[in-house]
């Protein structure tokens, strides 16, 4: 029974931690700005505030100093008075008002009611020594009529005339209103980007953790060797890579446990056969043949077969699983292939001989290559062996060897006559314990691993292997080696 979907809080969670960190980026993030506007938005609009006095002055200046005065430039710049809400006031060096202009009444400053700062820049001298060099000056005093803080800007004009000083006065707005409002406002934001990274941040986790918490749960029926799990990567790239390897990995894990049960099955009848026989004709010569020589001689023959055999299933086991677990390295070395192919028929002479075949070797005089003597012997052995046992009385088996055109493979081939192999069942002869259409039978001479063997000497050498056969006509066992060699 699966478990159910856990309530707890996972705070180790992919999602946990994907809304956390969205969280805090968007808090942050939030944080960072209204810190900065807050504590820029005051000398951000100051001297925004100087600029826009500044560039009314310039504009009164040009209407009514720098150029003959008209009744449009009077116009202008009272209209630019107006539109900057400011006061201004032009003197001469006497200290004569020549030209103001109000839309503040009794806010400005530089009538009525004037603060001490503002006085002492009416005094021509004081004013002089506050210019300096540059010619202008501003400073922000406050209304003693209205508490309102006010920004004073004066302008020394130097005119063919003579020269003139320019007074501009304007509020500066209630900044403590502006920057509470933009805390207030700051606050909703912060509010609505933690709903929004929140919600992005769950949809993003849930995409991402939903293919993994199924894969979690296919990977449950794995481990209880149920194999009909299937693993969904969702659409991440890299849990699709996941899932496709997992499912691989389920095939191969599939079929390995399947060929486990195939294996202990035919083990256990290529075990139990030669065990049965040895008992019954141990018995036989207990009860029977103790005393007649021949019969015990007979008796005893087949007990020796029958533990020979035994001896070479469980050597042949422990080497194919030696070399199938990737342990067994090649002892390369230059070696004479043409050698090897009458070599090894002539240690199979008597076997030919009783099988009743003729064997034909068509191969050059030297045909060097560069791999394992003992175990390409072993293959060559195996391969004709097969042949052999295949092979009915009569028939003749061919063994063949050559150079390819590319000058760098060698090939060999054992071909028979024999009763061939169907097209279904050629994949699964290098694998004895695999499954086919046949039924599985033991042999008193071999024990039906020589081609799994020969599958892995073959790709332990990183040669090429493999058969072609038609049913009735034989078929043709082939192997490919490198002729790269040590000089």
């Amino acid at each position: 029974m699966e478990r159910g979907i856990s309530l707890k809080l996972d705070t180790h969670g992919i999602r946990f931690r994907f809304w956390l960190s969205f969280f805090l980026l968007a808090v942050g993030i939030i944080v960072f700005i209204g810190v900065l506007q807050t504590g820029l938005i005051r000398p951000y609009y100051r001297n925004s505030k100087v600029q826009t006095v500044r560039t009314l002055a310039d504009s009164v200046q040009r209407d009514l100093v720098d150029s003959e005065i008209t009744a449009d430039g009077i116009s202008n710049a009272l209209k630019e008075v107006v539109d900057n809400n400011a006061c201004i006031f032009i003197v001469n060096e006497g200290g004569r008002r020549i030209y103001d202009a109000d839309s503040l009444g009794t806010s400005c400053v530089l009538s009525g009611n004037v603060p001490e700062e503002v006085t002492q820049l009416f005094d021509t001298a004081a004013l002089e020594t506050l210019l300096g060099s540059s010619r202008e000056y501003s400073i922000n005093v406050t209304n003693p009529s209205t508490s309102q803080e006010m920004i004073v800007f004066a302008r020394k004009i130097q005119a063919e005339l003579g020269n003139y000083y320019l007074y501009v006065s304007s509020p500066l707005e209630p900044v403590d209103s502006i920057v509470t409002f933009f805390t207030r406002q700051y606050v909703y934001y912060t509010l609505i980007a933690i709903i929004a990274a929140s919600m992005v941040a769950i949809y993003i986790s849930r995409t991402v953790t939903d293919p993994i918490i199924k894969m979690k749960n296919e990977a449950g029926k794995l481990a209880r060797a149920d194999y009909s799990a299937d693993f969904d990567g969702g659409t991440f790239t890299e849990t699709k890579e996941l899932a496709s390897t997992l499912n691989h990995a389920n095939e191969k894990l599939s079929g390995i446990d399947e060929l486990r049960r195939d294996l202990i099955a035919n083990v256990s009848h290529d075990i139990r056969t030669p065990i049965t026989d040895i008992k019954a004709y141990a018995e036989m010569i207990r009860d029977i043949s103790g005393n007649d020589p021949e019969k015990r001689d007979k008796h005893l023959e087949v007990i020796l077969k029958e533990a020979d055999y035994m001896s070479n299933l469980v050597s042949d086991m422990s080497e194919l699983s030696k070399m199938q677990t990737g342990t067994y390295i090649p002892r390369k070395e230059n070696m004479d292939l043409s050698e090897k192919i009458y070599e090894v028929v002539d240690m199979n002479q008597p076997l030919i001989d009783d099988a009743g075949v003729k064997v034909e070797i068509d191969v050059p005089e030297y045909l060097t290559v560069y791999a394992d003597e003992l175990k390409i012997g072993q293959i060559i052995t195996n391969y004709l062996t097969n042949a052999i046992k295949h092979s009915p009385k009569g028939k003749t088996i061919r063994i063949r060897a050559w150079q390819k055109e590319d000058e760098e493979t060698v090939r060999m081939e054992v071909e028979d006559e024999g009763e061939g192999i169907a097209p279904e069942d050629l994949p699964n002869i290098w694998d004895r314990y695999q499954k086919s259409s046949h039924s599985f039978s033991r042999s008193q001479t071999s024990t039906g691993l020589g081609l799994a063997i020969v599958r892995a000497i073959a790709e332990s050498h990183g040669a090429g292997y493999g058969c072609t056969s038609e049913p009735g006509k034989g078929s043709v066992f082939w192997l490919e080696l490198k002729e790269t060699h040590e000089g």
